[in-house]
Parts: structure tokens; sequence; C-alpha cells
């Protein structure tokens, strides 16, 4: 089945302003399935393909030659010297739209495309379904555990997948098939081991040292293993705020994970049941608010303006959304009810941040279902955040 995805808006623009699109993402995102909707004129090509990614690595103007009118290629990232003769023919016939290039290891991509392409292509990013996605599908998950352990990738939602079933196979396919082909990493147990670990500080300050003990490695490797899950889109990092306001503010970024069915799936989590009692359901509730903020943004072609708020004094807003002069600071609760004591975080930072002069909202974001306006905050239930504009 097939559904409009937020991004679809930002790729029919770009595809009438540049003559290449590169769009990255995590493997099962959706990409090809967007890009054969959306452009059902141009022929497809797959890299992944044995044979079609030898015959692109052997003869790539012979490839390229098969599409004078454009294409889509799939997994270009498996071919990086692809791009650069692309250069040529997008320099003869500067066309909009006839090139699509997809692929979902993020960095090799770019640095091949911002080196041959710049100025050509535009580079979009196609991350799981977010909310508003998900609740387009029959039967979509009703209540918030349900929905933090089934993530957000689309063939659990389109083939009606159990998704502790299909994401099991897809850690499997990420480690053996997309790790191994990767030199930093040597023993992919360990690899795997410390996949688990990250997801058990989701949500959390990242401290390179803990994490490289606790993983058995050093910590120019733990750096390193997090850079393959940041261009994986496994992961990101969350900057922490920065302002003149004080001195004490907290320096380390934070971790996320993009998908909440994924790291419950690490954490061995396999069933609603099983995320309302565990100790970490409020991290994967802070951390499922982070990427439906961040998959909003990135949808509606905003890259940037997220930040979180942590100083040595104990305030903290796991979120802040940075306007040239508004801020907008919002704590995530995951609790069900609606009490008064929901509110002190935000309160907390707000009356921290009066010396920037910006006008500042502040939101709470949790686990119940009414929403409420107090005189100088709002409570948005979780249900309701794909639809504030705010975002």
């Amino acid at each position: 089945m097939f559904i409009e995805r937020d991004l679809t808006p930002q790729l029919r623009k770009a595809a009438r302003q540049f003559p290449a699109i590169t769009l990255t993402g995590p493997r099962q995102s959706g990409k090809s399935t967007l890009c054969r909707a959306e452009f059902p004129d141009l022929p497809y090509a797959s890299l992944e393909a044995p044979d079609i990614r030898a015959f692109a690595r052997e003869d790539p103007r012979g490839f390229l030659a098969q599409y004078p009118a454009g294409a889509i290629l799939d997994e270009v990232q498996r071919v990086p010297e692809l791009p650069s003769y692309l250069q040529g023919i997008i320099d003869a016939d500067p066309q909009p739209g006839r090139w699509i290039l997809t692929g979902s290891q993020n960095l090799g991509l770019l640095e091949s495309v911002s080196q041959s392409l710049a100025g050509r292509s535009a580079v979009l990013h196609l991350l799981p379904l977010a909310r508003s996605e998900v609740i387009r599908f029959p039967n979509p998950p009703e209540s918030l555990e349900a929905t933090l352990v089934a993530g957000g990738y689309p063939r659990i939602f389109d083939r009606r997948l159990e998704p502790s079933d299909w994401l099991r196979a897809y850690v499997a396919t990420y480690i053996e098939r997309d790790v191994r082909s990767l030199r930093q990493v040597g023993d992919l147990a360990v690899f795997q081991r410390f996949v688990e670990l990250c997801a058990g500080r989701t949500a959390q300050l990242l401290n390179y040292s803990d994490l490289a003990a606790d993983a058995g490695v050093s910590q120019p490797t733990a750096r390193a293993w997090l850079s393959i899950l940041e261009t994986g889109f496994v992961l990101f990092r969350l900057r922490p705020f920065h302002a003149n306001i004080t001195k004490r503010l907290v320096k380390m970024s934070k971790l996320h994970f993009y998908d909440t069915g994924l790291a419950c799936w690490l954490l061995g989590i396999r069933t609603p049941e099983q995320v309302r009692s565990h100790p970490l359901r409020g991290a994967l509730f802070e951390s499922w608010v982070a990427s439906e903020i961040l998959k909003h943004r990135i949808n509606s072609g905003e890259m940037t303006g997220l930040a979180f708020f942590r100083d040595r004094d104990g305030a903290e807003a796991d979120l802040m959304i940075e306007g040239t002069d508004r801020l907008t600071v919002i704590e995530t609760k995951s609790a069900e009810t609606a009490a008064p004591r929901l509110f002190d975080g935000v309160r907390r930072v707000t009356r921290k941040l009066a010396p920037l002069s910006k006008d500042c909202t502040s939101l709470v974001i949790y686990g119940g279902t009414s929403a409420q306006m107090r005189s100088d905050a709002r409570l948005i239930p979780w249900t309701q955040v794909h639809e504030a504009t705010w975002i």
C-alpha cells in the first residue's frame, strides 16, 4: 500500500529546480517506493544488484548512456564514482528532475555528491514514518506503548507485520550486510553489543568514556562506531543549547534513536505491555518526541534549530526550537495524568532564559490525551504532536 509521504512537496519542488536530486535515509525507509511513485516515467536501476553494479563500475559512461532522459539510480553509494560521470551529462543538459539518486549510507554518498554535483543536486532526507504518516495506514497503533514498539518503518505497516519479527531481520541485515563492508568494524558481535548499549542510552547525555568502557573498546573506536550509526540514520546527536546567560550550561550532546521501535528491539522489549513497566519508558518517549519533531522539520525543508537545555543547577528542557526571535521550550513527560508538577521544568528553564529577551513558548508533551492551555504554558497530548504548527 502506497501512502503520501510528508516529504513529497519538498521532493516535487526540488524536481522543478534541480537537474538531480539526492535522497538519503536509512534502509527500508521507503526511498525507492517514493521515487518510483513520484517519477513513474523515469527508468529505475538498483545498484544493489551485482550485475548492474558491475556494469556501472566497469563502464560508467556506457551504463549512463542507457538513460538519455535520466533515471532513478538506487543505492548509488555502491558505485561512488558514478556522480563524477553524471556531472558532464548534467552540464550538457541541466533540465530539472532528470536524475534521482538514492542511498542509505549518508556520509559516503554525500561526499561523492558534494564533490561532483555541487549546485546540481538537491539533497533531501527520508526518515522512517512520522506519526502523521503512520495514521494513513489502516489500523495504526492507538496506544503510546504500541506506537513506541512499532516504530516507523513502512514495511511493518504495509504488510501488517509483527514489529519484533521484522526488526530482528532488519538488525541482522544491517549488521551483516552494511556494517561488514566497513573497515572500522572488525568484530561484528562486539559492534552489535555496542549498538545495544547505545539503545540503553537513548535520551541520555553522551559520555564517550563510559560508553567505550562498557563496550570494551577504545574511545576512538566508540567515536568511529557512533559515526557509522549516525551516517546510517540509526541515531543522532542532539546538541546542547548555547547562550551567554550562564557558564554552567552542560556541553555534552544527547543521544537519540531515530526509531523507537528499533531501540525497543535492541533493549529486548517486544510488546507494548513491556514498555509500560520498563525503566526506560520515559527515555523512549523523549526520543520519540525528539524524532517526531526532527522528522517534521526535515520534511518541511528545515535542517537546523533543534537543541536541548541543561545546566549544572539541574534546570532542563528536553528540546529547544530556536527561531530568529523566538524560542520554544519543550519538556516531555510519559505520565498520562495532567498534574500541575508537569510544568515545573519548563517554567524553571523559561526563567533562566529571560535575559535573552526572546519570546518563549513553553510546552509540555505528555502521555495523556487531553490538551490544556495555562497562562504561561501549553499541555499537548502525544496524539497531537503531528498536528502542531509550531514544529
